[in-house]
């Protein structure tokens, strides 16, 4: 994959168009979620990130939180992951006002991080992964970006909207830049650059 130099070895995320893998992980309350039944009800946003009360995650998940109706809706849902504890998220979420799902990939630790391509085996964390999972599983945009830099949920937003255009048959509008390839053909992005 182009444009993934600044990424950890044995770091290679999923590209767009690819399947996305299925997963069951619980959640900061330890209620497992199975990424499927999600998915039979809506596209997902599965956002991986470093750790929980970290600078940056913190502020990354604040944005979810505070613009939820960008990540939420009848035909979206956002979860996020890390390699973190239940009991680490669970504090966390308490603390932050988190009421989206904080998933736990903490054992085996970061499977699923691993299947996604955005677990980092010389740290044992997950990098910032974004995957917008379209409801027929496939990987519809994503952006990876290495742990020490924000990510920025412009371009997914942009890429909702295309999907969304795509669902109700219309032409996707312009893109402004910033997502990767959708299959109404606006311009790739090659993981977060």
């Amino acid at each position: 994959m182009t444009g993934t130099a600044f990424l950890p070895e044995g770091v290679e995320p999923l590209a767009v168009g690819e399947r996305a893998p299925d997963f069951t992980l619980v959640d900061q309350h330890g209620t497992p979620t199975r990424l499927a039944d999600l998915l039979a009800d809506r596209a997902v946003v599965v956002v991986f990130y470093p750790f929980a009360f970290s600078g940056i995650c913190t502020s990354e998940l604040r944005e979810i939180r505070d613009r939820l109706g960008d990540f939420e809706a009848d035909d979206l849902t956002v979860v996020t992951v890390s390699c973190d504890s239940i009991y680490s998220l669970r504090v966390w979420a308490d603390l932050e006002g988190y009421f989206f799902p904080l998933l736990s990939d903490f054992w085996p630790h970061g499977a699923v991080a691993r299947s996604y391509g955005v677990f980092a085996p010389t740290t044992g964390f997950a990098v910032r992964g974004t995957f917008l999972v379209g409801r027929d599983g496939v990987v519809r945009w994503t952006q990876v970006n290495e742990a020490g830099r924000q990510r920025d949920f412009g371009g997914l937003r942009e890429a909702v909207t295309v999907m969304r255009a795509e669902a109700a048959g219309d032409s996707a509008p312009a893109s402004t830049g910033g997502s990767a390839t959708l299959s109404a053909g606006l311009p790739a992005r090659a993981a977060g650059l």
